[in-house]
């Protein structure tokens, strides 16, 4: 459930902050559905955090480092994702070796952006309580924009 909250908050935020660049109205509509219903997706699983360990007070979730440096955790995860689906259906040993050693790559990218947010305390992975809280602070901040 955390990644899903942390992945919809985060990308619900990007659409919301780039809605107005868009000038294509049928873009635009697709956009403003997607918001909707990520929305949806956020406050329906907002409704489960009551039942999981109780989060305490915390500092307001801020829209700077720990923002964009979940939105690369975030990317390194989906790249490692993307490269194992492709190494499986590629059809030529030269090319399969390249997606390997590029696969290597971002799995190297994300323990290197884990690393970093870890050591300064922007991914609690291990304390169960506060990774929640953030969860919910951070999907309430995407809501309210």
């Amino acid at each position: 459930m955390h990644e899903l909250v942390a992945f919809q908050s985060v990308g619900l935020m990007k659409l919301k902050m780039g809605l107005n660049q868009i000038q294509d109205p049928t873009l635009k509509k697709i956009y403003l559905q997607t918001i909707k219903e990520l929305e949806m997706n956020l406050n329906e699983l907002l409704q489960f955090y009551p039942y999981a360990p109780h989060p305490g007070p915390s500092s307001e979730y801020r829209i700077s480092d720990s923002f964009y440096a979940g939105d690369l955790l975030a990317f390194a995860k989906t790249a490692v994702r993307n490269y194992g689906i492709a190494i499986t259906e590629v059809a030529t040993p030269a090319l399969r070796n390249v997606l390997k050693k590029q696969m290597n790559l971002a799995v190297t990218c994300h323990e290197r952006i884990y690393t970093y947010m870890y050591q300064n305390g922007l991914y609690p992975s291990y304390d169960l309580a506060k990774l929640l809280q953030n969860d919910m602070m951070l999907a309430n901040k995407a809501l309210s924009m």
